[in-house]
């Protein structure tokens, strides 16, 4: 604990470093107009004569030196309903814009796109994002760490885009009710983004050092109001749901099933939102991507699930990837939701809440009792921009179907986590870090555990570098977090520096060094991973990587290296071994885009392993966009695995009709683990945030056949606001 402390005390003086926001003498002033707007992405409106305008951008990438040569310009105004905006880009290089697609949320990187950001605590923390791609595809999402971007998240607004051979043109209508605000408050945090992939060029409304996002709130500028926004309204939305679903168990046996539901989102204040959740269903995400398993560990799968995401930063975000004390994946695993209820957002410009209970219901076949699952987050900023969090966590078991102990032995009456962590952003963006202290407790004293982690790392344009430590005791358990390694000391480090040629085709390149070492308690090596790489950043966006990878591994248990079911090497194999991987991306503005990753090397009882994963895809855009994966694994081992191949083969048809009417359909077929899957959507968007899906599922194991499960669901969902 006393390192711990040491670590928040050193990591608050470096918070401190900058107390003055960066970018606060940019700013652009936003006045009040009783003149109609009509968003046509035409601005020819009156309104639009009396504002003041943000241009002259600052280029980001592919150098962040001087003023970018794609001229852009930004108007804003508001009445007492919505926020205006509109932005005029033009095109000094000629040709089509790139975009990828009409879906909503693109991937930033592949399409000619706006981005609109929104601080308006002014905390340099939280936010919203919004935009457009060049197509009229919109961007949504609430903005977390500074940076980070949740793109779950969904609100009401309206858009429209033109398009010349000289430019493109952005409208939009924001209503302030969509969005959380301090009432009173006259500025805000402001900035705008743009990706013109002609030119492979990114440029900024503030200037921003080119190894940061243009998210990074820290380096926005200022939203000055002539006079606080219109006070926030109280906003009620209630979002049904009814389904129809037939479906084939793995026992073939059909069933057809009714089912209804809904949310409820309401504004505790300006600020806090209540989500509560009946009966959810979660029929139209799309399923997990499959993947080549050769890990000793538990792999980790993104959270889908609606519900779980919005504002997921405030319980998904504690700890660190591979100890979290909450996963929400957890909940809900063969068991249907209740209900839930979540409480999240602001308090004021210091203090964030977060509050999560969901109910599951007991089964009655497998023993599982009904179960109870909360979480208390909180947050307190400190300093300039880093924060304080505290986090509590707890899973309970009630109603077992049977009372007997061995029913409470596989699902315990009860698990708890209570953590407390620090997170430093530094007020100048170079620096952030994390130190953070985790308690578990359980009925079983072997079950109550400590871990204790911290880390801090440093970036700058041309250097880059960060140590980190982890240490997880043999008796910490966290059932509903995500830990799947326990009992071991872990030291790790990076450092890496960039060149920048004054001339051509290369922006940037440079070595990079990473070190990975694991530990017992008594400190005795049991693993390690030593890699130096070489970077080639090529100005056109594409980039190549080489690595040469030390390893060294002493099995805990017993572990099939092919696993597919073969024998397994006994707990204290040793293994050391070198592989050279070699890594391509192609420029992402191109029709037909690829890349891949090779890796040559040692492995297991002195054998090898070599792997080939590639991913390409072609778009006719903006309607349809192609895409595959294909990824080979070839093993060499001496008796009794001898040689081993298999393939993962995935294929995407991504067809956008009009930016509310969708298809997909995703094929995956993986050799290792005889799984052929199938998952077809069709969505349409019939109102803003009011849908129509039509699901298909297929999943089947193949070579032993076991079963065939399908499902085909027809899902309606209706946003209401009252």
């Amino acid at each position: 604990m006393q390192k711990i402390l040491c670590l928040i005390l050193f990591f608050g003086l470096l918070g401190t470093a900058i107390a003055q926001k960066k970018n606060a003498d940019f700013r652009l002033h936003i006045r009040k107009t009783n003149s109609p707007i009509v968003i046509d992405g035409v601005a020819n409106d009156k309104a639009w004569q009396d504002t003041d305008t943000a241009d002259d951008f600052y280029m980001v990438l592919p150098m962040d030196t001087g003023k970018a040569t794609q001229k852009s310009e930004i108007r804003m105004t508001y009445d007492e309903e919505f926020i205006y905006l509109v932005a005029t880009f033009y095109n000094n290089t000629p040709g089509p814009n790139y975009v990828e697609s009409l879906r909503r949320d693109f991937e930033f990187g592949k399409n000619d796109n706006f981005l609109l950001f929104l601080d308006p605590f002014n905390n340099q923390t939280t936010g919203f994002t919004f935009g457009s791609n060049a197509a009229g595809a919109q961007w949504d999402g609430t903005m977390f760490a500074g940076s980070s971007v949740d793109l779950s998240w969904d609100s009401k607004w309206i858009s429209a885009v033109t398009r010349d051979e000289e430019k493109w043109v952005f409208e939009m209508a924001l209503p302030f009710k969509s969005i959380r605000y301090e009432k009173g408050v006259k500025e805000w945090g402001i900035n705008f983004s743009r990706l013109d992939l002609k030119t492979s060029e990114k440029s900024s409304w503030t200037p921003i050092p080119r190894q940061f996002p243009t998210a990074s709130l820290a380096l926005a500028g200022v939203l000055v109001w002539d006079q606080p926004p219109p006070a926030p309204k109280v906003n009620l939305s209630v979002i049904p749901y009814i389904l129809a679903e037939r479906s084939q168990d793995i026992a073939d046996v059909n069933s057809t099933d009714i089912k209804a539901g809904g949310d409820i989102k309401f504004s505790l204040s300006s600020s806090l939102n209540l989500d509560l959740t009946i009966n959810p269903d979660f029929s139209q995400v799309e399923v997990d991507r499959q993947v080549t398993n050769l890990d000793r560990f538990e792999l980790f799968f993104p959270e889908r699930r609606q519900f779980f995401l919005e504002n997921a930063d405030l319980f998904a975000n504690f700890g660190y990837d591979r100890i979290r004390p909450f996963f929400s994946r957890r909940i809900g695993l063969g068991v249907p939701i209740d209900a839930g209820a979540r409480v999240s957002g602001n308090l004021d410009e210091n203090w964030r809440l977060g509050i999560m209970d969901i109910q599951t219901a007991s089964v009655t076949g497998t023993g599982r009792p009904a179960q109870n699952f909360g979480v208390i987050s909180l947050q307190r900023k400190v300093f300039s921009r880093s924060n304080i969090g505290l986090m509590f966590v707890n899973k309970e078991s009630f109603r077992y179907p049977e009372e007997n102990d061995s029913l409470r032995t596989v699902f315990p009456k009860f698990n708890r986590n209570l953590g407390l962590e620090y997170n430093l952003a530094s007020a100048d963006n170079l620096w952030s870090g994390k130190a953070f202290v985790l308690q578990s407790f359980a009925p079983n004293e072997e079950d109550r555990g400590l871990t204790q982690a911290a880390n801090i790392t440093y970036q700058n344009r041309q250097w880059s570098w960060g140590i980190q430590e982890e240490s997880v005791a043999s008796t910490y358990s966290a059932e509903v977090g995500f830990v799947p390694r326990d009992s071991y000391i872990r030291l790790s480090g990076f450092g890496g520096y960039l060149f920048f040629p004054k001339k051509g085709p290369i922006v940037s390149h440079g070595p990079k060094i990473s070190v990975s070492h694991y530990f017992n308690p008594n400190f005795r090596s049991t693993d390690y991973q030593n890699t130096v790489g070489y970077s080639l950043n090529y100005t056109n966006r594409s980039v190549l990587t080489l690595e040469v990878i030390n390893e060294f591994v002493e099995l805990l248990a017993p572990f099939d290296p092919t696993q597919t079911g073969k024998d397994s090497l006994q707990t204290g194999t040793r293994g050391r071994w070198n592989t050279l991987k070699l890594s391509y991306g192609s420029k992402p503005q191109a029709l037909f885009r690829y890349s891949f990753d090779s890796s040559l090397g040692g492995y297991y009882e002195d054998g090898t392993r070599f792997n080939f994963t590639s991913e390409m895809g072609y778009r006719f855009q903006p309607y349809v966009s192609l895409s595959s994966n294909i990824s080979y694994n070839n093993i060499r081992l001496p008796a009794p695995w001898n040689t081993t191949e298999f393939w993962l083969i995935g294929s995407k048809v991504d067809v956008t009709l009009t930016n509310k009417l969708f298809f997909a359909t995703l094929f995956q077929y993986n050799e290792q683990s005889r799984n052929f899957n199938l998952n077809s959507r069709l969505q349409w968007r019939y109102k803003p945030a009011s849908d129509l899906f039509l699901v298909f599922t297929r999943n089947q194991r193949i070579t032993p056949f076991i079963g065939d499960i399908w499902s085909l669901t027809l899902k309606l969902t209706y946003w209401f606001n009252p």
